[in-house]
């Protein structure tokens, strides 16, 4: 009988989602997400879908799209809060702003507002601040005429029509999911109802230019050469609202677009600090304390050097911890808390109800992606950012930072720094039949290569080798370049060798992969061979010179702990110094991180760009080499 009920609610869900249709909602005066969705009968999550943007603040007179789905076309009551006056309020011991809010049911957003030195600093005991009052005025709205049918006039497409409404080109999509690629002169499309007025006019004596993914003020200056002043003057809304994916700017008629699409230079943060508040940041780590018996020194350096998750734990914390002291230096002061998840959902459950995380400004953590999951989303709510600091969430929230590039951002690098040098090449592919996908993609990106495929058994199983005989007449004089595609080392370990002897004078061969696996790094493998032929290949992070005395952070570490850095501890310093300086720079750590701010530190760098529908990946990305058995950037 359960099975039936949970068929029939999944069949329910697929016929919901397969009928909704949409409506238009211009913000007023005093409303919030959570207002609007019950006056439309939706979640604020059906709402945040739509309107990604909305999740930071919304202002009045933004355009909002809302799902409808079984909805009855009937007027509803609407509230909405007007506010008549102030109760001053002595914040007392262990009081946060949360159950401030609970108290006198606020929302916290409506408390920061009027005491904006909250947006900057901590709540402290002591402290008085004002808790606005408000009274409820409800008045009856009418559901069905939010939207109006337009008919598509001569010479308009997409973004002629979204800039005339007021929305951005994705918004007007959604509310057409048939329209097509292309309008056509007397189509009718869904577009807000609003006044004639209101509409806008496209004036031809200027150019319009749609905002891609990302894209910021610094962004659009170098391709546009049109400065953020100049924009808000041509696009008044721009104030408010600030850039969205899909809006539509008037731009003057002389702008010409650049294609040319440049590598960033790195950003200092540090010399742009203007948000010295404490930061409160939480780590969330499987240290698993509770297997140590930390009465015995010899047991527990045994548990660290067996326990993988421990070992990674303690030194990316190690790093961590140099971080804020180098901040520290700066002027930034941390308020770091430690969570041991102990690598167990339960525990995830017992810090979450046991912690209000609403004040913090950031959560780095947990290492598990479920885990991490959970986490982000019972924290999305009070909008706090939550780095994944090593694996890829299963679900990208807004609200959640992937800070390892992906494979797909891997392949891409590796691809472009091959396309960037225009001298004539030769290219072969070889790989075995689990990497077929990533071979056809190499070859539609480079036509004229080779490919070559591992041998089969008699069975016609996978052999994992190839014959000398594949391989000739394969290679041309000048430069080849060979991608390997496997994670069999003694597949790898068969080509590497093979084509290692194929070097002569005249004939240059380059081996290069996609994704540099233990297939790479295994006894049968040759650092020998791997240096002769240069071999490149994308990377998160770089190698740093860890016998380098002029690196403070190697230098201070060793002082610290009589020992070099490994990755994990120079991860966890570079990853949590940019998030301190990230947040030191901006607000927050969304307005810190726009698509055109790149940062490096000591072997890693971040860039990261927002998702339309969910959160941010970084999509900085090394292309190192083998350099005389020295792993080098690759340039």
């Amino acid at each position: 009988m359960k099975k039936l009920f949970l068929i029939l609610a999944i069949l329910f869900c697929s016929i919901s989602m397969s009928a909704q249709d949409y409506k238009t909602h211009k913000v007023k005066q005093g409303e919030t997400i959570e207002s609007i969705a019950k006056q439309y009968m939706v979640t604020p999550f059906d709402i945040y879908a739509l309107n990604p943007d909305a999740k930071k603040s919304i202002k009045p007179n933004t355009v909002l799209i809302i799902p409808t789905a079984g909805i009855k076309n009937e007027a509803t009551q609407a509230s909405l809060k007007e506010l008549v006056g102030f109760k001053k309020h002595k914040v007392k011991r262990k009081e946060t702003l949360y159950s401030i809010s609970k108290e006198y049911g606020v929302e916290i957003e409506d408390i920061k507002k009027n005491n904006k030195r909250l947006y900057s600093e901590n709540l402290r005991k002591g402290d008085k601040i004002q808790i606005p009052k408000y009274k409820t005025i409800v008045n009856k709205v009418s559901l069905n005429n939010t939207i109006k049918k337009y008919k598509v006039q001569p010479k308009e497409g997409k973004w002629r029509v979204a800039y005339k409404f007021g929305i951005t080109v994705p918004q007007l999509e959604a509310l057409n999911p048939n329209m097509g690629e292309v309008l056509q002169p007397g189509q009718e499309v869904n577009v807000p109802n609003i006044s004639g007025n209101e509409e806008k006019t496209v004036e031809e004596n200027y150019g319009y230019y749609t905002v891609l993914k990302s894209e910021g003020f610094m962004a659009l200056n170098r391709k546009l050469g049109v400065t953020q002043e100049e924009l808000e003057a041509l696009n008044p809304e721009l104030k408010e609202s600030g850039l969205t994916l899909g809006m539509v700017l008037k731009v003057p008629a002389d702008v010409k677009i650049s294609n040319t699409v440049k590598d960033l230079e790195n950003t200092n943060l540090s010399g742009n600090l203007k948000n010295l508040s404490k930061k409160r940041i939480a780590l969330m780590l499987p240290y698993r304390t509770h297997r140590i018996d930390v009465d015995s020194i010899n047991a527990a350096k045994k548990a660290i050097r067996k326990d993988a998750m421990l070992s990674i734990s303690l030194d990316f914390h190690a790093g961590a911890l140099m971080a804020i002291d180098s901040a520290k230096k700066m002027g930034i002061s941390t308020y770091l808390k430690v969570f041991d998840t102990k690598n167990q959902s339960a525990e995830i459950s017992k810090i979450l109800s046991s912690n209000d995380f609403s004040d913090y400004d950031a959560i780095i953590g947990p290492l598990v992606p479920s885990h991490l999951d959970r986490v982000a989303s019972d924290v999305k709510g009070d909008n706090v950012p939550v780095i994944s600091p090593f694996s890829m969430p299963n679900t990208l929230y807004d609200n959640v930072f992937q800070s390892v590039p992906s494979s797909e951002l891997l392949e891409d690098a590796i691809i472009k720094f091959v396309k960037s040098d225009s001298l004539p090449k030769h290219y072969v592919i070889i790989s075995d039949s689990k990497h077929k996908r990533v071979s056809d993609k190499l070859k539609g990106e480079f036509p004229g290569a080779k490919q070559v495929f591992s041998r089969k058994d008699k069975k016609g199983a996978e052999a994992y080798f190839v014959y000398q005989t594949d391989l000739s007449n394969v290679f041309k004089n000048g430069k080849n370049i060979v991608f390997l595609e496997t994670d069999n080392e003694g597949f790898a370990s068969n080509v590497i060798s093979m084509i290692n002897g194929q070097m002569s004078t005249g004939k240059d061969i380059i081996l290069m992969t996609t994704d540099k696996n233990r297939a790479f790094e295994g006894r049968e493998i040759s650092n020998y061979h791997l240096s002769n032929l240069k071999f490149h290949y994308p990377s998160v992070n770089k190698t740093a010179d860890i016998s380098s005395s002029t690196n403070s952070f190697i230098r201070d570490y060793r002082r610290v702990y009589n020992v070099s850095p490994n990755k994990y501890a120079v991860r966890g310093f570079d990853l949590t110094l940019d998030l301190l300086l990230r947040l030191s720079s901006e607000d927050d750590l969304y307005k810190a991180s726009p698509s055109d701010i790149e940062t490096e530190y000591v072997e890693n760098k971040f860039r990261y760009t927002k998702k339309q529908f969910g959160g941010y990946f970084n999509e900085a990305v090394y292309v190192v080499k083998y350099d005389n058995l020295i792993i080098v950037e690759a340039e």
